[in-house]
């Protein structure tokens, strides 16, 4: 009995060692299992933090190409408005010249016109339509022309190497503006002429516009001012300068899809104020890049007449008008002196081939913007920073008229 115990405890001992032995191995083979498991979901894991990357790039790309297709066909609809604006005004007026030709010529059916003589009253009426147009009234004692460049004066340089500066045309008043880039939206105000040459002089006002401008070819009428709306393609917005705040605006049909001047690429729509009135001047891509002169009602801004005229814009670095007789300023790519070479008459009494060409005197590099004020009978221009003074001498009456 004595030695069937310690048989038993043997027995017992190697049994418990045999499960513990058989538990160890079951517990290794699912330790192993779920090491494999786990690596196989790190690994789909992996796969599918890689396919939401290539997923979130994807999209990314796709919204960034959808944007730039929107912003394409937001400047392309600008420009399909603009044009459709261009040719309403355009068809709006051949309907009129139609209807002022029907009304012109009589109706004579009982009679047969030869060929050449309806030609010939057809187009003494479109003569007669166009000379109809033009006439335009003046209120104020207006020379007929330029004659000569006659002098310069360097008044200051302040701003940038782009800008404009005028004085305002209005019947009595002495204030000077200047606006310096071609992109801002600050005015600087002084009281006169004198108050700006001094050196130490402060502006007597800054006004802050409410839309900044594009290009140089601002004017000032009447304490109102004039530009071009920046990121538009022709809108021209008028100001009053005494709170900055916007009193009307314009699309001018057909404007704004080319530079008025090559030499002056910024510039778009470029304002002038002669002794008719307010004018915009624009190239037309349409008519072979020439340039075209646009007659604005200075109150409501609404287009009281166009002129399609044969000066071209390349080579241009800007212009003005003079009693209806617009004058283009031509230079090089380079900087040099400054030729008018072309010229375009409203009232068709003067023309390019029976005027000479006319010089500037010698300055800097080339104009960024050139306004003339009908009382003083002075050029405000812009000239590589330089704000510069140029007489001139108008003829009338085969008078010539020195101020």
């Amino acid at each position: 009995m004595s030695g069937i115990l310690p048989l038993f405890l043997i027995s017992l001992c190697l049994i418990v060692g045999s499960v513990q032995s058989q538990s160890s191995s079951q517990d290794a083979f699912i330790i192993q299992y779920l090491e494999r498991r786990l690596a196989q979901m790190e690994e789909r894991l992996n796969q599918c933090e890689q396919s939401t990357t290539s997923v979130t790039q994807r999209t990314f790309d796709l919204s960034s190409e959808i944007r730039g297709y929107l912003s394409t066909l937001s400047v392309l609809r600008s420009e399909v408005k603009s044009q459709m604006d261009g040719m309403s005004v355009r068809v709006d007026r051949m309907e009129r010249e139609l209807e002022y030709l029907e009304n012109k010529i009589p109706s004579q059916s009982e009679i047969e016109m030869e060929e050449a003589l309806l030609e010939q009253q057809i187009k003494a009426a479109e003569l007669d339509l166009l000379k109809r147009k033009a006439k335009i009234k003046v209120q104020n004692d207006c020379s007929t022309g330029l004659s000569q460049i006659k002098s310069l004066k360097i008044v200051k340089k302040a701003g940038d190497t782009y800008g404009s500066w005028f004085k305002d045309p209005s019947e009595g008043s002495a204030k000077i503006y200047l606006l310096s880039g071609i992109r801002n939206d600050t005015v600087l105000e002084y009281v006169s002429l004198q108050s700006f040459t001094e050196r130490t002089s402060s502006p007597a006002k800054v006004v802050q516009l409410p839309f900044h401008w594009q290009g140089s070819g601002h004017v000032v009428y009447n304490g109102f001012l004039y530009y071009h709306k920046a990121d538009t393609t022709n809108q021209i917005v008028k100001v009053d300068l005494l709170n900055g705040t916007v009193v009307d605006s314009t699309l001018l049909p057909g404007a704004g899809r080319m530079p008025v001047y090559s030499l002056n690429p910024n510039t778009y729509l470029d304002m002038a104020v002669d002794e008719l009135g307010l004018w915009v001047i624009h190239a037309d891509a349409e008519y072979g890049g020439n340039l075209v002169i646009t007659k604005l009602e200075i109150g409501t801004l609404a287009v009281e007449s166009v002129w399609d005229t044969q000066c071209r814009s390349h080579d241009a670095e800007g212009a003005f008008l003079i009693c209806g007789t617009l004058y283009v300023v031509y230079n090089t790519r380079y900087g040099g002196r400054s030729t008018i070479q072309c010229l375009y008459d409203i009232h068709d009494t003067i023309h390019s081939n029976e005027s000479p060409v006319m010089f500037f005197p010698k300055r800097y590099t080339s104009h960024s913007s050139i306004h003339y004020h009908p009382g003083d009978k002075q050029l405000y221009a812009w000239d590589d920073g330089y704000q510069t003074i140029y007489k001139v001498e108008t003829r009338k009456d085969d008078q010539v008229i020195a101020d």
